[in-house]
């Protein structure tokens, strides 16, 4: 019973911003699952190098999330000739720092259309062909800045706060249909986005400092709740954030 309940073996899987970071983490962890894993970007050489360095059945497809007409062919085509997107991670994302006093409009514009509009597009494109099916699983990834401001990440703060009510919105719309739609908030988490702040030992401190697991997260400590909310274990669980983060959003 407990095997079953994890069971995502045979699922096909899209993952958005697959080829690293969290998103590469998540599609390894799928694959390793038992899933078909389909790859999201937008450099197609880059997709398919991450795909030849992955073990299982992996595909690729190569669209911009922010593009609507991409989206809505790209997640067709997918349907048409992989097969049908039973999981999908919308794991797209970009950040940018600064000075709100100095943020340019075109800065603002690229994270909030990646990181917000990019999940709507994308999960309206799949839950177009979920809904009829009558089951799916959406799992947004937003982050601990979700909850928690920051200085000088006011944009990418604005847009996983919105991508945090977008999934609630989601499964409002969407539950009764019998999906499940819900995040995961990573919290201060290493990738290549975070190293940069890595290397520098007074940041470092810091954030060891103020998580109370006192460490850096890594993405292979998401991989449980990934697969928690990818099966049918979490089938009665909707519109929730679940937040990995060492117990920062505690505190």
């Amino acid at each position: 019973m407990i095997n079953r309940l994890f069971d995502i073996g045979g699922k096909t899987a899209l993952v958005t911003g697959a080829t690293r970071g969290i998103g590469l983490t998540f599609a390894r962890s799928l694959a390793e699952a038992g899933c078909q894993v389909v790859l999201n970007g937008r450099d197609r050489a880059r997709l398919e190098k991450t795909a030849s360095d992955l073990t299982g059945r992996i595909y690729t497809s190569v669209f911009d999330v922010t593009d609507a007409a991409a989206v809505s062919a790209g997640v067709d085509a997918i349907e048409d000739q992989i097969g049908e997107v039973d999981i999908l991670v919308n794991n797209a994302g970009i950040h940018s720092r600064g000075p709100l006093t100095d943020f340019t409009e075109l800065r603002w514009r690229q994270i909030l259309d990646t990181n917000v509009t990019g999940a709507f597009l994308v999960g309206r494109a799949a839950a177009g062909h979920m809904i009829p099916r009558g089951r799916g699983k959406i799992i947004n990834v937003c982050s601990i800045r979700s909850e928690v401001g920051r200085a000088g990440s006011a944009a990418y703060c604005a847009s996983k706060g919105a991508l945090k009510m977008l999934t609630k919105g989601m499964c409002a719309d969407w539950a009764p249909y019998g999906l499940q739609i819900n995040g995961i908030g990573p919290g201060m988490t290493m990738t290549d986005m975070t190293r940069v702040q890595h290397l520098d030992e007074a940041a470092n401190a810091q954030v060891c400092d103020n998580t109370p697991a006192r460490r850096w997260g890594q993405p292979e400590d998401l991989i449980g709740g990934l697969i928690y909310l990818a099966s049918p274990a979490s089938d009665f669980v909707n519109g929730h954030i679940l937040y990995i983060d060492g117990g920062l959003s505690s505190i």
